[in-house]
This record gives C-alpha cells, sequence and structure tokens, in this order.
C-alpha cells in the first residue's frame, strides 16, 4: 500500500520505488493476492499482510472494507491470520478494537529509530514516547508486535542504533525487522546525500553493525523476520547508494559465524594447521561464507578449515577441532 496513510513525508521514503507501484488497494485485489497465495502454499499456514503503508491511518472505510475482505479468508481456514504494519502514533483503543474484530493477529510498528534527534531530522512525526505507547496497547490487546528499525539514518551513528536495538529488546517485541538505509531517487535524502550532508556507512560498517544488531536480538530471544529491503519491485531501478544486496541476512550471519569462529580459535589456543569447524546443519553455508570468504579468511590467519554438520551445536555456535 504505497504511502497510503502516512501524513508525513520521510526523508528516506520513496514507496513506489519500494513496493514497485502506485494504485491504491481494492478488496479485488486482496481476492487475486489470495488466490495467487493459496496455487503455492498450504492452506491455514500463512497471514495475508497489508505492508507499504501506514495501514490504520488510511481512510477508516477503505481500512476496515480491505480488512472484511480479508476477514472471510480467515474464517475459511485459508490463512491463520491478517497482520499489517503501520505507524507508532497511529495506534490507540479504537484501532486496535477495529483490528481486534477482524481478526488482526499482528501489527509491525515502523519505529526506525529510538533517538527523538534522528526521528525528527528524518521527518518521521513522531517520538520514542509514541513507540513506547502503542507497544504496550498492542501488547495489552494480545496482538504480536513488530518492530521494524533502520540503520544509517541521517543524524544516526553506529553508537545511536546499538541504543535503538536495546531501547527495542526492552519493549520486548515479538519480531523484528532490520533496515539498512538505502538512498532512493526523488527522496530529501537523496538530496542531502549528493550535496554531501548525508554520509553512508560503507559496506563493511553495515555488515558489522546488522551482524552484532541480529546476535543482540537473538541472544534476547527475538526473531529477526527480515534483515534488508526485499529484492524486486522497483528498487532497483530507484536505487542512488546504500548497502543493499538480495542475501544481506546470508552476510550478517556469516560475520557472525567468522566472529564466533575467531573468538573460539583464541580462547581455546587453537593451533595453526588443519581445523574442523562444527556447527548447525542449518549453518553450514554461513560458516563456509560466500564465495568462501570465511574459509579464505581463515587461511590467511593460519587456519585450512573444513566445515562438518553437527546437531549438538546450537545457532550462532561453533566448536573448532585441531586435525591432524
Amino acid at each position: 500500500m504505497p504511502h497510503a496513510g502516512c501524513p508525513h513525508q520521510c526523508t528516506f521514503c520513496n514507496q513506489k520505488s519500494i513496493s514497485g507501484q502506485l494504485k491504491s488497494i481494492t478488496p479485488e485485489d486482496v481476492d487475486k493476492a489470495v488466490r495467487i497465495a493459496v496455487e503455492s502454499s498450504p492452506e491455514g499456514e500463512g497471514e495475508i499482510a497489508f505492508f507499504g503503508g501506514s495501514f490504520t491511518a488510511i481512510d477508516r472505510g477503505q481500512m476496515i472494507c480491505l480488512l472484511q475482505s480479508a476477514k472471510k479468508y480467515v474464517l475459511r481456514g485459508t490463512f491463520k491470520g491478517i497482520r499489517v504494519s503501520t505507524r507508532p502514533d497511529a495506534i490507540d483503543e479504537e484501532i486496535c478494537d477495529i483490528l481486534k474484530e477482524n481478526l488482526v493477529t499482528s501489527v509491525e510498528l515502523g519505529c526506525q529509530s529510538t533517538d527523538n534527534e534522528v526521528l525528527a531530522a528524518n521527518k518521521r512525526g513522531h517520538t520514542v514516547r509514541d513507540i513506547e505507547e502503542s507497544t504496550e496497547l498492542l501488547k495489552k490487546y494480545g496482538f504480536e508486535v513488530g518492530h521494524q528499525m533502520m540503520t544509517g539514518l541521517y543524524k544516526s551513528s553506529y553508537e545511536k542504533d546499538i541504543k535503538t536495538a536495546e531501547k527495542l529488546i526492552s519493549l520486548f517485541p515479538d519480531t523484528v525487522r532490520i533496515y539498512p538505509t538505502v538512498v532512493l531517487e526523488n527522496t530529501e535524502l537523496c538530496s542531502l546525500y549528493r550535496s554531501g550532508e548525508y554520509k553512508l556507512m560503507s559496506d563493511d560498517e553495515t555488515v558489522e553493525l546488522c551482524a552484532k544488531l541480529l546476535l543482540m536480538f537473538h541472544e534476547n530471544g527475538i526473531p529477526v523476520i527480515r534483515m534488508g529491503l526485499h529484492s524486486g519491485g522497483n528498487v532497483e531501478e530507484g536505487y542512488v547508494a546504500g548497502f543493499y544486496h538480495p542475501a544481506f541476512r546470508q552476510l550478517c550471519e556469516s560475520r557472525i559465524y567468522l566472529r564466533k569462529t575467531l573468538e573460539y580459535i583464541e580462547k581455546n589456543n587453537i593451533k595453526k594447521g588443519n581445523v574442523l569447524i562444527k556447527t548447525a546443519p542449518s549453518a553450514v553455508s554461513s560458516v563456509i561464507g560466500q564465495k568462501r570468504s570465511n574459509l579464505d579468511l581463515l587461511r590467511q590467519s593460519g587456519y585450512s578449515a573444513k566445515v562438518s554438520a553437527s546437531a549438538d551445536v546450537g545457532r550462532f555456535e561453533v566448536k573448532v577441532e585441531e586435525q591432524i
């Protein structure tokens, strides 16, 4: 729902580039999306999701009409629930009552930052207090609450992004999405970037930061369900600068596993030479790294490594053994 319901024009936002469309969503679009989805997914397992704008801030009649279009599929058991994304300052008790009545199960808040200076500089139009109050109210109503944060925003920093994650963790959301800032055409941020006023983090700094954030949320039991913008739509067409990669999550996970491997080697005094790295079966490719990048870096440090799957090793954990 490109820019629908948004009362502000954030510095970084060009919803046409993010969503790939401009037209308003109709109940007929909901029906069409459902028909496509049920052809490829088992019934009853997925959600109908309204993303792109601030769903609870759109025209009230349109919002209810779209929800009712989706609700019938939940009642039939075709989907398990409805997920919406919105602004932290577009949640109140009346909205919660409407969402509950129409079988919405998950609400994601576009928090972006928990630094009021950063929020103001990027023209978000809400404050940290709005994030706190809306999260508390949604939890009171029993919704699954998701938080979305952005890294590398105008006027932000590595330290401020870490503090944002710490603040969000203290609010105990059920899920989190992490989006590194991407500069898109026809945005205020693009003008700031081209004038030199806005400086981007390097690609390596972005991966290092987001890997740290991913691990922070993991260690606090909060699933990160998305990292980086989805590929497709018109993102590539509108892209100007910033770290945009279709496998961004794997890059971050690989960085975590590289750090974990080096820490294990140092802590356990593993001698240089041939080593075997044991990790969870699902993590083998991340330990190896894209194009074997982690193994190449380990080799430069004097370790010729092989990777083995082990059911005894947890997520983001490794065990390193010396090999003769």
